[in-house]
């Protein structure tokens, strides 16, 4: 049958009950007789009726939806990674009986985005948000927090702000730049450069303290010159080794970058240059995107299973949610923060020397 503009009261008056046993059958209430439960849900499917969002919203009911936000400036649709990380919060949401509404903020500071953003979480149109690509500081996220929604944020640590609804997951970004330089200084690299991420996220300063503590550990030393700016981009990773190239310095006999997207442009930028990888210079990535295994030459690099974090995440902040809603286990255990831990996957991109 054709969508109608059916109402309760019209589905209360061909049921032959108060409207008020229509709404305690919608909302299961066991108060109900048999056979009138049926014969109001007769009614309701002969006419497909589905009760208004937005009413059972503002009486306090779930929307069963949580919002999926990446903050990011450039094209996601033809990168891999970003891609699969959306997938994953929509397939485990999917598997918990939840919808995904996904936007992409694509400047933070954008008081109109903003104010847009802010108001899909005050309509209750979804009952949590995952945030990917957040700087270390967003004050629009703290303010969500504040206003006591829940969020979950990729790339970032709980930091004594105590707001309850806020979930962080991170990377052990230490542990894998340990992996890093360790890998190569036992393949005889002493000399080791760096490509940085965006310094503004969580990852970026974490993993250049990271190297530069690894670095010490194996007894190694750190040339300024040798530790570049960069981002978590391929034109970012192109551009820090294309500077390294022209300074005219001693050059690097292997290189770390910051992801693999990087990586992938710091072999182009190498190539360029008449240096083949590894021969000419070796290379680490991080991240072990989905394109690494199949790069020339397929890349050593840094494995994060981002989709299995990702997936934590999604669970910890439905269960903070559901906690939230009336008849939740009060002694169920919430996860607050998040950290994923790494290891080092070995290809082609790294030799002895």
């Amino acid at each position: 049958m054709k969508k109608t503009d059916i109402n309760s009261v019209e589905i209360a008056r061909l049921a032959g009950v108060s409207r008020s046993t229509v709404s305690r059958v919608i909302n299961n209430y066991s108060n109900v007789p048999a056979h009138t439960r049926e014969k109001v849900m007769e009614v309701i499917r002969e006419h497909n009726y589905f009760p208004n969002a937005s009413a059972q919203m503002l009486a306090g009911k779930s929307s069963r939806t949580i919002g999926l936000f990446l903050i990011e400036p450039g094209t996601v649709a033809s990168d891999t990674l970003t891609n699969m990380l959306i997938v994953s919060v929509i397939e485990h949401a999917s598997s918990l009986g939840y919808f995904v509404l996904t936007h992409i903020i694509r400047d933070p500071a954008d008081t109109v985005t903003l104010r847009r953003v802010k108001e899909i979480f005050f309509q209750r149109r979804i009952d949590g948000g995952i945030f990917i690509g957040a700087a270390i500081r967003e004050p629009f996220l703290d303010e969500l927090a504040a206003e006591g929604f829940t969020i979950g944020i990729v790339d970032q640590v709980q930091d004594g702000r105590q707001q309850p609804g806020r979930l962080t997951a991170e990377f052990n970004n230490a542990l894998g730049m340990e992996q890093a330089v360790s890998y190569l200084q036992k393949l005889g690299h002493r000399n080791i450069a760096l490509i940085n991420g965006d310094m503004n996220r969580l990852s970026g300063p974490q993993k250049n303290e990271g190297y530069r503590d690894a670095m010490r550990n194996n007894g190694l030393t750190v040339r300024p010159e040798w530790v570049l700016p960069g981002s978590f981009s391929e034109s970012g990773g192109y551009a820090a080794a294309q500077h390294l190239l022209q300074a005219g310095g001693p050059l690097p006999t292997a290189l770390i970058a910051a992801n693999d997207s990087a990586a992938f442009g710091a072999v182009r930028a190498l190539r360029e240059h008449g240096l083949a990888v590894p021969e000419g210079m070796s290379v680490i990535g991080f991240d072990d995107h989905p394109l690494s295994s199949r790069h020339q030459p397929a890349l050593t690099t840094i494995r994060f299973d981002m989709g299995e974090m990702l997936q934590r995440l999604t669970s910890a902040l439905i269960g903070e949610i559901e906690q939230g809603q009336e008849g939740a286990d009060e002694d169920a255990v919430l996860i607050r923060s998040i950290r994923q831990d790494c290891s080092l996957v070995i290809r082609d991109s790294c030799r002895r020397i």
